[in-house]
């Protein structure tokens, strides 16, 4: 299994599949994303994958994807991302997924994410310890949606400032506070 093959073009975000449903409906599509929950059974798996733009659940079935796919899949953990083709359909809950015919391994997680398990809205095993959250910035940026709504809203903010000041001819200028070099008439360092 190559871990980090050349190429993988993703043709679409699991966004767009979940808001146009109609569209992509039965219709086999190319996508990508990072594994945020794996249910492995016998000959089949649901996982569910997380782009940019959302989460998407997928079902993978060994006589789909054929053999050696399937046991390589098996070996995935949260965490990894994956590239995935395959038909876009409407499982008896409800739930819009892809029923997997090619699988590609785009990157092995070394660590694994901290598990978050969701059921009826109701979120257990959250990633909520203060302190780490904020040592480990980077995992609660992929675990908690909410907060990485907020940096977006943020974003925003500061763009839609930033335009606004723009366009009424204001110049921004940054200034210095702490600088690794000295300065100053006749500054001498501590």
């Amino acid at each position: 299994v190559d871990p980090f093959p050349h190429v993988f073009r993703p043709e679409l975000t699991s966004g767009e599949i979940l808001n146009n449903f109609e569209q992509f409906e039965n219709q086999t599509v190319t996508v990508a994303g990072r594994i945020m929950s794996i249910r492995k059974m016998g000959k089949a798996c649901f996982c569910h994958i997380q782009d940019q733009m959302g989460r998407i659940q997928l079902y993978i079935r060994r006589d789909d994807v054929g053999e050696q796919n399937y046991t390589h899949f098996k070996l995935c953990d949260i965490g990894d991302f994956i590239g995935v083709k395959g038909c876009v359909f409407k499982t008896k809950t409800g739930e819009i997924s892809i029923r997997a015919e090619t699988i590609t391994i785009l990157s092995k997680s070394i660590r694994p994410l901290p598990i978050v398990k969701e059921k009826d809205g109701e979120i257990f095993d959250a990633f909520t310890d203060k302190e780490q959250r904020y040592r480990q910035r980077h995992l609660d940026l992929i675990v908690n949606p909410e907060v990485k709504n907020v940096f977006i809203q943020r974003s925003k903010i500061i763009r839609s400032i930033r335009k606004y000041l723009d366009e009424q001819g204001f110049l921004e200028v940054e200034t210095p506070i702490l600088q690794p070099l000295y300065g100053g008439a006749n500054a001498r360092p501590f």
